[in-house]
């Protein structure tokens, strides 16, 4: 393994640092180890630690899970200070230390990044995501997920500047209305998911909107969104060819008169269809059921 390579092969000996550092140590064999073996791999010598620093300033992917749920304010400033060439950065659920201090550096100097996960990051605030749409134009995919502080003006920033955007997780940004993710919309026709979940403030006018101009959606969350009815549903299904998967559960005004023009396609929706006999019996004891609503 690298590890015991590197573990067994001093610097006094001439072996493994005399390799070439970024042609050979970084990408072949540093890439490897887990952050948190790196980090400690820096404490065997000076030289050893300037490779792990060359390695971090050349990393393109850091998640702060592969170090840990506590990690040091100071230790995540000290290992991406001299990065910028990162694509893919993930702090979900970093909430009891990370700030806008700390994320705007990192943000700012990596235009590169295609991929931003902020998952509970709930003491940033609206500048973050200014700082993301203007240091960001080739951003395809953004969770933020469970950050109340997204407001309608923020997410307009990200619209009209990161018009390649894929895939973007708004669950439970409960300042956002109908007009906001209409906006989103127009702007990133290119969205092929999209989460609106726990967002009592979400209807129709939005997912109207997102059928009309996203047509190479195939993800939508509207769970818990209350004021979703079967008009947009069935506009959905008019609109939205490649959809494959559909989640409304909670979403008592969605029924499924609307949801079986997606079931007949295969759309995987997270309701079960009603019972089929069900429905028979009730019609033999009512004869006529013109309007009968039994989504779960």
């Amino acid at each position: 393994a690298p590890w015991h390579l590197m573990m067994s092969l001093t610097p006094s000996r001439g072996c493994l640092l005399d390799l070439p550092w970024e042609d050979i140590l970084v990408p072949h064999i540093l890439c490897h180890l887990p952050l948190q073996q790196l980090l400690r791999l820096q404490r065997v010598s000076k030289s050893f630690q300037s490779l792990v620093q060359l390695y971090l300033a050349n990393m393109r992917s850091f998640d702060s899970s592969q170090i840990g749920p506590a990690i040091p304010r100071a230790a995540f400033v000290n290992l991406l200070k001299d990065n910028e060439v990162l694509q893919q950065l993930a702090l979900q659920n970093c909430s009891d230390w990370l700030t806008d201090r700390e994320l705007l550096p990192v943000i700012g100097q990596n235009h590169h990044l295609h991929q931003i996960q902020l998952k509970g990051c709930a003491q940033l605030s609206r500048h973050a995501l200014v700082a993301i749409s203007l240091s960001c134009p080739n951003l395809r995919q953004l969770s933020l997920a469970h950050c109340e502080w997204v407001d309608s003006l923020s997410l307009r920033s990200l619209a009209d500047h990161c018009k390649a955007l894929e895939a973007v997780d708004l669950t439970a940004c409960r300042q956002l209305k109908d007009e906001a993710i209409c906006y989103l919309v127009q702007k990133c026709s290119r969205l092929k998911s999209l989460s609106l979940a726990v967002n009592a403030n979400v209807g129709d006018v939005a997912v109207e909107e997102i059928a009309k101009c996203c047509p190479e959606l195939e993800h939508l969350d509207l769970t818990g969104c209350l004021r979703v009815k079967n008009d947009s549903i069935r506009v959905l299904a008019e609109y939205c060819p490649k959809l494959r998967s559909l989640k409304v559960k909670h979403c008592h005004n969605v029924a499924e008169s609307s949801l079986s023009i997606l079931r007949s396609r295969g759309v995987e929706l997270d309701v079960e269809p009603p019972l089929q006999r069900a429905l028979v019996l009730l019609q033999d004891v009512v004869g006529f059921a013109p309007f009968i609503n039994l989504q779960i």
